[in-house]
């Protein structure tokens, strides 16, 4: 097994799923884990720092849009990203490597269509604030710091986000299709995406954008009842768009009405291999940890 050398890896957002799952990984692998706190950074935070990760920012998904609500999801992840990158450039020892969290929202509503890292940015509120963000992050390379922008789908777990929310409805026997259920739903597994990191810290030849996804994006409606399956429930009642429409504004629309089929182009050509690639095996895995 190849060994590597430990470094000391700052990560904003270390409470949240993602970043609970890393710094776990990270220490398992002999790395230390600096966890940043919330809100402004001393000036020494990142003093003897070799590798920056930057997770954090408010939840897409937790109710309607309002302006304020959109406010606060494009400033959250603005907010903390400048900052990161303003404390990284007043090292004397710059961080070798940052890692900043985007989306494949970034991709919009793509239909059919299979999208990977050379795919053109979307329309709508997501992509607008991906675009940002990864914008914001790739100052630090213009400053000569490795910058990777990992663009995540649905990561699953049965812990925390998107999964854990659907699954009581699911257990009940509750669960379908939303709208038609033919929007791409690109997913990976919790333990795959802390991997994926920490091999993206290691590549030093990968810079810019990576979809973080498994290699089987499937259409909504698959996924459905994949987790059926998974339950041991049926899968058949539909949430019907107008409903979602209704319910959820706007937020229903780009989050639940649209997707994308997004491929790990990137991730798989720098030699990564995924542990749970099939979606019926990551979501037994998913509901076993969870």
């Amino acid at each position: 097994m190849a060994t590597f050398p430990s470094r000391t890896v700052a990560i904003g957002g270390s409470s949240g799923l993602i970043g609970s799952a890393l710094s776990t990984y990270l220490a398992s692998e002999g790395h230390k884990v600096l966890r940043l706190p919330r809100g402004p950074l001393d000036p020494g935070a990142l003093e003897g720092v070799d590798a920056v990760v930057s997770l954090g920012g408010a939840g897409i998904a937790d109710g309607r849009w309002t302006e304020a609500r959109k406010r606060a999801i494009r400033e959250s992840r603005l907010a903390v990203t400048r900052g990161l990158v303003e404390s990284m450039g007043r090292q004397a020892r710059k961080p070798s490597v940052f890692l900043s969290a985007s989306a494949i929202g970034y991709y919009g509503n793509r239909g059919p269509e299979r999208v990977d890292e050379g795919s053109p940015s979307g329309d709508g509120f997501l992509a607008e604030v991906c675009r940002e963000w990864e914008s914001a992050a790739m100052s630090a390379a213009h400053a000569g710091t490795r910058t990777v922008l990992l663009r995540f789908g649905v990561v699953l777990s049965a812990r925390g986000g998107a999964l854990a929310k659907m699954l009581p409805p699911f257990r009940w026997g509750l669960g379908g299709p939303v709208g038609r259920g033919r929007q791409g739903l690109s997913w990976v597994a919790l333990d795959d995406v802390a991997r994926a990191i920490g091999h993206l810290m290691r590549s030093e030849d990968v810079a810019g954008p990576v979809n973080v996804v498994a290699p089987d994006p499937v259409p909504q409606r698959a996924f459905a009842q994949a987790l059926g399956r998974a339950v041991s429930r049926p899968a058949v009642l539909p949430l019907p768009a107008l409903a979602v429409r209704a319910l959820f504004g706007r937020m229903g629309e780009e989050v639940l009405l649209s997707g994308c089929f997004a491929v790990p182009a990137r991730l798989e050509a720098s030699g990564f291999r995924f542990a749970y690639p099939r979606l019926d095996a990551a979501l037994s895995h998913a509901l076993r940890d969870g």
